[in-house]
């Protein structure tokens, strides 16, 4: 059993991101814009409010009955708006339906929101509901509203919760014998926990971690001091310096700290076939290192071994991982691939195809850059600006994640 320790979720975040955003507390400042000198363009008034740590997500589905009929043509085209109550009292747009055409009992689509968007994880906060039909012109007729809380709709689940759409103006009128302007029901609400990386863990999912390290000749003779590969008594080189900053954080999480140590783009001794799957530690049948030390010294004495040659395929050793991972798809291990290198990745189709493939499997992928080299190949692989696709097929998720190490990187 893994036995997480309180350090994790820092840990997992700098693996996830170089960048760290604060939050700020409940503030309301207005700023006046002076776009030309000496004038004023307006006012933009900026509100924050410090986030909940909800992971749930909520199902709503809702349908109206009797609602006013506004068009005078027609009946009315109703959609639902949706506004978290803040701190200071003022209310904030958080979800809008689509407009269900001429009709007063209409039906919208279930939806599904984030807890923290509906009510900020307040299960008791306010959230008020408007009413309206739609107008081509933009001018949209208010026909009434409701409010309700997160708390009383996920009481809900198990029967329909109906709401009364009141109109305050039409309430307000005493000469008129004004009950509601219909009522909107609550069909479904279904409630769906977030499980984090974290939970999983602690659930006893077990981490399996492997690296896959660069041999291409690209890297540089590593007997000179120039080469990535060098091994300095001084200092580590880039790709050592890689291999601990990641490897010391994952391996705390690894139950056995038995790392498979994997080579790729070398010439292998006696015969000097290139491999670009190859065991750090010479053994094909157990290529699993004691540790990130253990890692640290299979991969130093590679050096000694084998020739750098070439080219720089990664394909190789996604799927050699994702062989493993296949066969574990009942939530008990998941496979973390550590692949770091220095340059142009020469199998790109290939090694989108594998990561599409791997998409769907409990694993997950980080690619270190190292050295002077352009990294646009592995950004594209990271998948943030696009979803990586192969032969028409999107991967299912985004499992890559590439960063730069050493003193060219960060």
């Amino acid at each position: 059993m893994i036995k997480p320790q309180d350090n994790f979720t820092s840990d997992w975040t700098r693996l996830q991101s170089w960048i760290k955003m604060g939050s700020a507390p409940n503030h309301q400042a207005p700023t006046v814009v002076n776009g030309i000198p000496g004038k004023k363009c307006g006012t933009i008034i900026v509100r924050a409010e410090e986030l909940s740590n909800c992971r749930e997500s909520v199902m709503l589905q809702f349908c109206g009955n009797k609602l006013d009929k506004k068009d005078f043509f027609g009946k009315s085209d109703p959609f639902l708006v949706f506004y978290r109550s803040n701190e200071d009292g003022s209310f904030t747009i958080c979800h809008k339906t689509e407009v269900v055409k001429n009709t007063l009992d209409p039906v919208w689509q279930a939806f599904k929101i984030p807890v923290r968007a509906l009510c900020n994880g307040d299960y008791d906060r306010s959230i008020k509901v408007e009413v309206y039909d739609w107008d081509r012109d933009g001018g949209h007729d208010f026909i009434g509203e409701f409010s309700t809380s997160y708390r009383e709709m996920s009481r809900s689940q198990s029967q329909f919760h109906i709401y009364e759409v009141l109109n305050p103006k039409k309430k307000g009128k005493k000469k008129k014998k004004y009950q509601n302007s219909g009522t909107v029901t609550l069909l479904s609400c279904l409630v769906d926990t977030e499980l984090s990386f974290l939970d999983y863990i602690r659930g006893g999912t077990q981490i399996n971690f492997t690296v896959a390290i660069d041999f291409t000749a690209s890297n540089g003779n590593p007997s000179q001091p120039t080469s990535l590969h060098y091994m300095s008594p001084y200092q580590l080189n880039d790709y050592a310096m890689a291999l601990r900053a990641v490897g010391e954080i994952i391996q705390d999480y690894d139950s056995d700290k038995l790392f498979p140590a994997l080579g790729f783009g070398a010439k292998l001794p006696p015969d000097g076939r290139v491999s670009h799957e190859f065991a750090l530690n010479g053994n094909p049948q157990n290529p699993y290192c004691s540790g990130i030390e253990g890692v640290m010294e299979a991969y130093y004495q590679s050096l000694k071994s084998v020739r750098l040659y070439g080219p720089t395929h990664f394909s190789p050793v996604i799927n050699h991982v994702a062989r493993y991972a296949s066969a574990m798809t009942d939530g008990s291990q998941y496979f973390i691939l550590l692949i770091i290198s220095d340059g142009v990745i020469t199998d790109m189709a290939q090694t989108k195809e594998s990561i599409v493939n791997a998409a769907s499997l409990p694993m997950s992928i980080i690619i270190v850059g190292v050295g002077p080299a352009e990294f646009d190949e592995m950004i594209e692989l990271d998948g943030d600006e696009e979803r990586i696709s192969s032969q028409g097929r999107y991967a299912e998720r985004d499992i890559v994640q590439e960063s730069q190490c050493g003193i060219y990187g960060e």
